[in-house]
């Protein structure tokens, strides 16, 4: 009897999950003026990107799976909730790159359906924290925005209009940044986790370390006393070095290098977290700019 339960439960969240995979690669060409385009992000920063692109987009209805206070879905786990999501959209946007292995499945369902804004960008060690450099931020939403072109033809031109114009908020941006970081190529800068090689490359910055190694994983006394020996070579051989955390994790292991090395720990957003405002990446990118000029400036070392 249990096994019977068993095999109806399996069949129900079967049928559930995978029920879009039988709908067409999108409806969008037949799609109805009146009928709406669901659009379901898989995370934070995608959805924000997904808020320019569609703004104003008659008939799109845009959703966010992960929580906005998530981060990082380096653990992140489905819910009943998230695979019905899933199920329903019409279109599902993920970053891609490795960031969703938990969609591995799912993706696999989706054949048509699915955009994965990084792919094609040329990566950094498989690293997917593509959209943290301005200029990965602005490949994933020209991308996210040729690929809804394609899957739903009545908005296509609306989409492209709103990218051009998010993307020429980020450049603006980024030109900002660069006018202000350019002469400190070279730094070096510890981070949290490995969430900036992307904006380091971009910026011409040296990351000399990371404070967590692997995702959710504490560091070790010995990782902690290698990072605080490489500062300390550092600053005997004068150079400059400065040490981040960010606001989505403790900075507790941040705290104990600042006390063994003197140095003050500042706050880098990778911009995974934070308010449902289609400017919220331009405001993290604009507080990072200021941290860092801060942390530059010679009050760090």
């Amino acid at each position: 009897m249990c096994k019977k339960i068993f095999s109806i439960i399996a069949a129900v969240f079967s049928l559930m999950f995978f029920s879009c995979s039988k709908k067409n690669a999108l409806p969008a060409p037949s799609v109805k003026g009146s009928e709406n385009v669901r659009i379901t992000a898989t995370f934070y920063p995608v959805y924000i990107m997904l808020l320019n692109i569609t703004d104003s987009v008659p008939g799109t209805q845009v959703s966010l799976l992960a929580p906005p206070n998530t981060g990082c879905l380096h653990d992140y786990q489905l819910t009943t909730k998230d695979m019905k999501a899933i199920a329903e959209c019409d279109i599902l946007v993920a970053n891609g790159a490795g960031m969703e292995d938990f969609l591995d499945k799912a993706m696999e369902a989706r054949k048509g359906q699915l955009i994965q804004a990084a792919e094609g960008y040329t990566l950094i060690e498989d690293n997917p924290h593509v959209w943290v450099s301005p200029d990965g931020a602005a490949y994933e939403t020209r991308r996210i925005a040729q690929q809804l072109a394609l899957l739903d033809k009545k908005n296509a031109d609306s989409y492209l209009k709103n990218a051009q114009e998010y993307v020429q908020k980020i450049t603006d941006l980024s030109k900002k940044m660069h006018a202000s970081l350019d002469k400190y190529a070279g730094t070096k800068i510890i981070t949290f986790h490995e969430a900036f090689p992307y904006f380091t490359k971009e910026f011409a910055l040296t990351q000399a370390g990371t404070i967590e190694r692997e995702p959710g994983t504490e560091p070790t006394a010995k990782e902690l006393a290698e990072i605080i020996s490489l500062i300390k070579q550092a600053a005997s051989s004068g150079e400059k070095i400065a040490l981040f955390a960010e606001p989505q994790y403790s900075s507790g292991a941040a705290a104990v290098i600042a006390q063994e090395t003197g140095l003050k720990v500042y706050e880098l957003d990778p911009a995974v977290t934070g308010e449902l405002d289609k400017d919220a990446y331009l405001k993290a990118m604009e507080t990072n700019l200021k941290v860092l000029e801060t942390a530059f400036t010679g009050a760090a070392y």
